[in-house]
């Protein structure tokens, strides 16, 4: 379990990110020139010493501004103040001490939290230029720690400053993340909004700006229906329409975030329905195998009559046939309108994705299934299924073993995973069946 909670704050632009990317080990918070790049709060467990903590980087603070997303990015910035038991603030030597500085200063003295005053872009070795001992002013009671992110000088006194002021009784992070939801979909699905609904606070950046969260973002979660971490991710776009190379980092994350999650939130916009892009971002749950569920967003704005349900039902299912198994839920995040009900139903899919059955049950299964459609044949041989066994969970996965893989058509893969879905309960999760020929090593 984390000891506690380390924010790394400071204006944009200052080498945050490169500092936590370096401590991390792992390209985790998006590097860019581009000042704002990292918007929202990035959390990752370390150990320093031995002693386990959770850095959280956070985007830019502009404490002054009129941008509308650098206010956001401010309002991120003191929510995760607030989280901290220790703040790492980072400034850079090349500008020196910026008014911007003594304001962040002064907020950072007001939260009353311990503060480690660290001066990035020192890249030489040797005494330390002039200019360094002008962050003295900022009037902190430790010494400023010089540091090079790009090159990780200076980084362990940091840590080593922060393990000192660190408290013994920190709560942290919960280091049973529960039920990891990845929470996809098209860009302005709704993504952010409903973490945020689930989670009861600003957690992450919302805006009507299509691409705002462009980082993958973990929130944990813990109530009467279980553990769950949720991690938003930024909005999948087509490649065509990736035009720089934050949004590629972008796309190339949302897909790690599927792979490490067990179960996948598919994000639809109730107001445009399933589009081509909705099919592509789908398609990467389902090849995954992860377990999902179709969360159809913004159901309030829709005018409604007796068949809406069901007729939105059809043409998802229209389009995303591929992913019948995929329970839907009509949520707004506006509102709440049912979003609670998400829960049980992610315990649900979840359980599904790890279900288990014995091969004795599968056989049985098997042969009722032989003895209502008989196996496909081709030019007087038929298909002889000898036996099926279960090999994995999360996807369910069977071996089917065949006189002949030729003769296994789809049409009739598809039959019998259909009497597995009606027979035992695979709602929301895929189903991978290999087949192989008598004679085959079973791996």
């Amino acid at each position: 379990m984390s000891k506690g909670v380390v924010a790394v704050v400071g204006r944009p632009n200052v080498g945050k990110s490169t500092f936590f990317n370096k401590i991390t080990g792992k390209r985790i918070s998006i590097v860019d020139d581009t000042p704002g790049v990292t918007r929202d709060r990035i959390y990752h467990e370390i150990t320093w010493n031995g002693v386990t903590m959770t850095l959280i980087d956070t985007g830019g603070i502009e404490p002054k501004t009129d941008s509308n997303l650098l206010r956001m990015m401010r309002d991120q910035a003191q929510v995760a103040i607030s989280h901290a038991d220790v703040i790492i603030f980072m400034c850079e030597l090349m500008t020196g001490v910026t008014a911007n500085d003594r304001d962040i200063a002064t907020m950072l003295k007001k939260s009353g939290k311990p503060v480690v005053l660290c001066v990035n872009k020192v890249d030489t070795v040797g005494a330390l230029p002039p200019e360094f001992y002008e962050f003295y002013e900022l009037g902190f009671e430790d010494d400023p720690i010089p540091v090079s992110s790009l090159h990780g000088t200076g980084s362990g006194d940091i840590l080593d400053k922060v393990v000192e002021y660190l408290p013994d009784d920190a709560d942290g992070t919960p280091a049973d993340e529960g039920i990891k939801v990845a929470v996809i979909g098209k860009p302005n699905a709704g993504k952010s909004s409903i973490v945020n609904r689930i989670a009861g606070e600003e957690r992450v950046i919302v805006s009507d700006m299509p691409g705002t969260t462009r980082d993958a973002i973990d929130t944990y979660i813990e109530n009467h229906y279980g553990k769950y971490t949720f991690i938003d991710t930024a909005g999948i776009r087509r490649n065509a329409k990736i035009e720089d190379d934050i949004e590629r980092y972008s796309v190339l994350r949302a897909k790690m975030a599927v792979e490490k999650a067990d179960v996948c939130l598919l994000m639809v916009d109730a107001n445009e329905g399933v589009t081509a892009q909705d099919e592509r971002i789908a398609g990467i749950a389902h090849e995954s195998g992860k377990a999902c569920i179709i969360v159809i967003n913004k159901w309030d704005s829709i005018e409604k009559d007796n068949d809406s349900v069901n007729a939105f039902r059809r043409k998802v299912y229209e389009a995303l046939s591929y992913m019948t198994y995929a329970p839907l839920l009509f949520v707004s995040a506006k509102t709440g309108q049912r979003v609670e009900k998400l829960f049980p139903l992610i315990n649900e899919v979840y359980a599904n994705s790890g279900r288990r059955i014995t091969t004795g049950v599968l056989n049985d299964l098997l042969n009722e299934a032989t003895n209502r459609v008989q196996p496909p044949s081709d030019r007087g041989r038929r298909l002889k299924i000898y036996y099926m066994t279960q090999t994995g969970v999360n996807p369910p996965n069977f071996v089917v073993f065949v006189n002949s893989a030729e003769l296994f058509h789809f049409s009739y893969r598809r039959y019998l995973e259909n009497c597995l879905r009606e027979t035992f309960d695979f709602t929301g999760t895929p189903i991978k069946m290999t087949v192989k020929q008598k004679g085959e090593s079973n791996k």
